[in-house]
């Protein structure tokens, strides 16, 4: 199976010796499912799209510091590809941004949270069952970044995760689109790095709860990566 990879955004230069770019993370946790997988990247920040889906299985949305509603030519380029990979009936997977900016491009709102940040590990109900049949339960643990959310979804599109924090933070529709708030693809490390960094922005209560969560409860990236590939498979 062949995934492309839209990057929408890129790690900060110290870090990247230690945890690499977004593409670099999410092949590292598919790869944990499936070593046999091949990945093609386009990053989309910087202008560069795909003339042709031939031959690609599935594309992922990275998740990006910028936010959806910015006036950045290349967001609403994206946003005019993923009509046309809908439409197309390509199977599509937005993380963090990616969830943000699929909702939409096809009708859905984003808009900052009254709630504020949400960092460190998260844990959401998932209520679609045809992910939860495996056995793990119906909660899953993932490490979040973020201070936008989904406020009202695009027509047809089903809310499949689901906390106190973020009500909706995670999209179905039908066999085409997933989305999810939360980062399959990060670990703790790269998470308590982004937390510190950001601490005057999203504030100490909120990082040390964060920061206290990475040894609380088990980040489920890998879980959510098998989720992803039985997806793209169906």
């Amino acid at each position: 199976m062949k995934i492309g990879i839209l990057k929408t955004d890129a790690v900060r230069p110290e870090w990247t010796p230690v945890f690499g770019e977004y593409p670099d993370m999410f092949e590292r946790v598919l790869k944990l499912v499936d070593p046999n997988l091949e990945f093609e990247i386009w990053d989309i920040e910087e202008g560069e799209f795909p003339t042709t889906t031939d031959g690609i299985d599935g594309f992922i949305i990275t998740g990006s510091k910028s936010s959806v509603y910015d006036d950045k030519p290349w967001i609403r380029s994206l946003e005019a590809l993923v009509r046309e990979l809908y439409e197309a009936r390509k199977k599509v997977i937005g993380i963090c941004f990616g969830h943000q900016l699929i909702a939409q491009a096809l009708g859905g709102l984003v808009d900052k949270s009254p709630k504020g940040w949400g960092v460190g590990v998260h844990s959401y109900i998932v209520s679609d069952t045809s992910l939860t049949d495996d056995g793990e339960g119906e909660i899953v643990h993932l490490l979040a970044s973020h201070q936008d959310q989904v406020m009202t979804v695009p027509a047809g599109a089903e809310v499949i995760a689901r906390n106190e924090h973020c009500e909706i933070a995670g999209l179905k529709i039908g066999e085409q689109i997933l989305t999810f708030q939360g980062h399959p693809e990060f670990i703790p490390e790269f998470s308590r790095e982004i937390m510190t960094f950001r601490r005057p922005m999203i504030g100490d209560e909120r990082v040390q709860a964060g920061m206290a969560s990475l040894d609380a409860i088990e980040h489920q990236g890998e879980r959510v990566a098998r989720w992803i590939l039985d997806f793209l498979r169906a």
